[in-house]
């Protein structure tokens, strides 16, 4: 019997600690400068939960954005949750790392994308190409960060 080495498990465990170490910082010491994250996450994820409002809205999956406003910010080694203000509602929610699907920081042209290939395991991992595809209105400006409800997006209009 042969053994062979999983390095695309191995990688995402990596790519999801790099996730869980980012979110530990901000936890801990605020968002930097113009950082702020798009996180699409699967919403029937057996361990992610959500208000049912939003999993009736978003039945596979949801993009939260984290940026002017988000509150409890937990981070744990499966998952984080945060609570995210939805039209002046706030709600709390978690999400577990294997739950999400892309990570982005559009400011530092940084983004995950986790596919799945049908397998619950294995999975593809590619970077995510995010400034040249901003819409304008997704664009910084250079004012101050007022808070802001959080927005929720669809990711389409970042993929080629």
């Amino acid at each position: 019997m042969s053994r062979q080495i999983d390095y695309g498990n191995l990688m995402h465990r990596a790519m999801r600690g790099l996730i869980r170490n980012v979110l530990d910082d901000v936890a801990a010491n605020g968002l930097p400068g113009a950082h702020h994250f798009f996180i699409t996450f699967d919403t029937s994820h057996p361990d992610a939960e959500l208000a049912d409002w939003l999993s009736d809205r978003y039945p596979g999956e949801m993009t939260v954005v984290m940026q002017h406003w988000f509150d409890n910010l937990n981070v744990t080694d499966e998952g984080f949750s945060v609570t995210l203000n939805f039209g002046d509602a706030p709600e709390p929610l978690y999400i577990p790392y294997d739950a999400i699907k892309t990570f982005v920081d559009p400011s530092v042209e940084f983004g995950l994308r986790f596919e799945s290939t049908g397998e619950d395991d294995d999975e593809d991992l590619s970077p995510v190409e995010v400034a040249s595809d901003l819409p304008d209105d997704e664009e910084e400006d250079d004012a101050p960060a007022a808070k802001k409800d959080a927005d929720v997006v669809s990711l389409d209009s970042f993929r080629k």
